[in-house]
């Protein structure tokens, strides 16, 4: 069992703390594959217990890709959030503030710091893998019966419900290269909140 930090707004905080994000989509660790997504086709078999996934190209070659997420391993959320109030030299003491927690008009009051620098002790959000498979990312469900999008964290019908993941997944990733329209290859991670701390 392996533990990874893992970057989460403050909207998406919020659809864990309420029960409604049980699934995210990440890219990491399939960088030679998104370099062209076209070129690789079919379901990428999995060959060894989730770790090792072989996708196949159309020109008949393959590539072995690691992938860095097993059913079983924790994923700490980091998430924007500020210096505690009563700050000491014990930090199981300490209380961050949390900025999906405080309301819009207040924000301003806080100095906030970006989720890349929470450290682990600030963390309150630990999540329990459940599920890992792959697939790109505009096969997401978005059906009625089937709806990724809704477990994704977003609760919207379903035709807004997949604009709505379409857009946050532009906004976070387009910049890096792997916008909605690139269709990049990602590997789909089910979970379930295994501890969240009591504030």
């Amino acid at each position: 069992m392996k533990e990874h930090s893992i970057m989460m707004s403050a909207e998406m905080v919020k659809a864990i703390l309420d029960g409604r994000k049980t699934m995210t989509r990440r890219t990491g660790g399939l960088n030679k594959i998104n370099e062209n997504p076209n070129h690789w086709f079919g379901i990428p078999e999995n060959i060894e217990e989730g770790a090792l996934w072989r996708f196949n190209n159309y020109n008949g070659s393959s590539l072995i890709v690691k992938c860095p997420y097993q059913i079983g391993d924790r994923l700490w959320v980091k998430e924007t959030w500020a210096e505690p109030f009563n700050r000491t030299t014990d930090k199981d003491s300490e209380t961050p503030l949390y900025k999906a927690d405080i309301y819009p008009s207040f924000l301003k009051c806080y100095k906030w710091k970006p989720s890349i620098f929470m450290p682990r002790w600030a963390s309150r959000i630990t999540l329990l893998i459940t599920e890992v498979k792959t697939e790109r990312v505009q096969e997401i469900s978005h059906s009625p019966f089937d709806q990724d999008c809704h477990a994704e964290g977003f609760n919207n019908p379903s035709d807004l419900c997949l604009n709505d993941f379409m857009q946050c997944w532009n906004s976070l990733n387009a910049k890096r290269g792997y916008g909605w329209e690139k269709n990049p290859w990602v590997w789909v991670i089910g979970f379930r909140t295994d501890a969240v701390r009591v504030s």
